[in-house]
């Protein structure tokens, strides 16, 4: 499988190495004062630092509920699914959409939670019942 890359804006390199290496348990890559790499579960992020960030749009309507655009996130086992809901409500931070199980009974079935990052970046982690089903309909 190939990993992505993902370059996203961030308010200050403190908070982020806060909430992606504190909270999440990423591993920091290469960094300088304007930018810094994690590893996010075996994907390149690229936080830069930014006074232009822009503002959350909850466009999104999924199985009923409203999601803010864009956002992104992983795909995670249940195991880590429940691991980070863990590590995210012991660091105190609100759930955007809180932890549920959306499409139950149905094909696609998965575990799905938003949180923001300390910048104010929306965040889904989502864990499927069954990992064939995440590109069927």
């Amino acid at each position: 499988m190939s990993a992505f890359h993902f370059a996203f804006k961030v308010k200050d390199i403190k908070s982020t190495r806060k909430f992606y290496i504190e909270i999440l348990g990423c591993k920091e890559g290469r960094s300088t004062e304007s930018w810094i790499d994690f590893n996010f579960f075996d994907n390149q992020l690229s936080a830069h630092v930014s006074t232009e960030i822009p503002d959350l749009d909850y466009c999104g309507n999924v199985d009923g509920v409203k999601v803010p655009i864009p956002h992104f996130g992983c795909l995670l086992s249940i195991e880590q699914f429940k691991n980070i809901q863990e590590r995210l409500e012991n660091a105190n931070i609100d759930f955007v959409i809180k932890p549920q199980k959306r499409y139950e009974g149905k094909v696609g079935e998965q575990l799905t939670m938003f949180v923001l990052d300390l910048s104010g970046n929306p965040l889904e982690f989502k864990a499927f019942s069954n990992k064939e089903e995440i590109f069927l309909v």
